[in-house]
C-alpha cells in the first residue's frame, strides 16, 4: 500500500463526526486543564479512532463506499500493522493522563477489533453491535474524557449529572449509527453481516433514528433544564432536522435515495451542529 492509501483508510476527517462526545465532556468540566484537553483530543481523534477505522478497513476490504471514503483503495497487511502502531502510541500517550484513561483505551481498542475481526465479528449481530458501538463511542468515551480532563476520582462518574450526560451521548450515537449503514446493505449482505440497518430495512432505519433522536432531545431538555442553552442546541440542529426530513421523504418514494452522498451530508450536518453547540457551551 502507498502512504496515500494508508492515510485514506485512517479516515481522520471522519473523526469530526465522533467529536461531539469529546466536546460535550469538556464543556461539563468547570475548570478544564487545557493541556489535558488537547492530549485527550489528539489521542482520540488522531490515534484511537483512525486505528479503529484502519482495522475495520483491513478486515472488511470494502470495494464500495464506506464512512468518509467514497472509493476505498485496496488494503494489505500494512494497514493492519499501522492500526496496531496507532493503538500502541495512544496507550503510551495515555499513560500521562492516568490509568483510568489507559483502561478506556484498552477497552475501546479491543472492542473495536472484536467488531471487525473475522473470528468474532460483532458486526454480524445487529442489536449487540449497535449497543456496543453506541456505548463505547458514546457513554464510555464521555466518561473517560470527563475523568481525564477533570481529574476527578472515578466515583465522580457515578453522579446523576455525569450518568445522564453519558446516557445522552450514547443515545446520540445510537440514533446516528444505523443511518451510517444505510447505503451498505448489499456489501454487508455479501459478507454475511446483519447490521441493524439491514435488519430494519431502509425505511425502518429512518424510523429508528427519528425515535432515538427524539428521546435524546427530550433528555437534553431535562439535562439543560429547559434553559437558553437548550434552544441553542435546537437552533443549531435545525439544518440537520430539515435535511433529515426532506431526505426521508425522498427515500420513502425511492429507496435508491438512501445513498452514500446523502448519508455523508446528513452525518456532516449532525456533526457540525453538535460540535458547534458543545464548543459554544464550553466557553459560555
Amino acid at each position: 500500500m502507498t502512504l496515500r492509501s494508508v492515510l485514506l483508510h485512517l479516515r481522520v476527517h471522519f473523526s469530526l463526526f465522533l467529536m461531539p462526545v469529546f466536546w460535550f465532556a469538556v464543556s461539563q468540566v468547570s475548570q478544564p486543564d487545557w493541556g489535558r484537553v488537547w492530549a485527550v483530543g489528539v489521542i482520540l481523534h488522531l490515534l484511537l479512532y483512525p486505528a479503529s477505522h484502519a482495522f475495520n478497513s483491513y478486515y472488511d476490504k470494502d470495494e464500495g463506499p464506506v464512512g468518509g471514503l467514497a472509493v476505498p483503495p485496496p488494503v494489505s497487511k500494512t494497514l493492519w500493522y499501522v492500526a496496531w502502531l496507532l493503538d500502541v502510541l495512544a496507550l503510551l500517550l495515555g499513560t500521562w493522563l492516568g490509568w483510568p484513561f489507559v483502561v478506556y483505551l484498552l477497552v475501546y481498542g479491543f472492542t473495536s477489533k472484536a467488531y471487525s475481526h473475522d473470528r468474532i465479528r460483532l458486526k454480524k449481530y445487529p442489536v449487540l453491535s449497535w449497543l456496543v458501538v453506541g456505548t463505547c463511542q458514546g457513554g464510555l468515551t464521555y466518561a473517560a474524557t470527563y475523568q481525564a480532563v477533570s481529574q476527578d476520582p472515578i466515583s465522580a462518574l457515578l453522579t446523576p449529572d455525569v450518568g445522564l450526560a453519558a446516557l445522552l451521548s450514547t443515545l446520540n450515537i445510537l440514533a446516528i449509527y444505523p443511518i451510517t449503514q444505510i447505503y451498505q446493505h448489499n456489501d454487508d449482505a455479501k459478507r454475511g453481516d446483519l447490521t441493524l440497518s439491514r435488519l430494519l430495512g431502509v425505511r425502518g432505519t429512518f424510523i429508528c433514528t427519528l425515535v432515538i433522536f427524539s428521546i435524546s432531545i427530550t433528555g437534553f431538555y431535562l439535562y439543560l433544564e429547559g434553559g437558553i442553552a437548550f434552544f441553542w442546541l435546537v437552533g443549531l440542529l435545525l439544518p440537520t432536522a430539515a435535511y433529515f426530513l426532506s431526505w426521508y421523504v425522498r427515500v420513502w418514494r425511492n429507496v435508491g435515495q438512501a445513498n452514500f452522498q446523502s448519508t455523508m451530508w446528513m452525518t456532516a450536518l449532525a456533526g457540525l451542529g453538535l460540535n458547534a453547540f458543545f464548543i459554544i457551551l464550553t466557553f459560555l
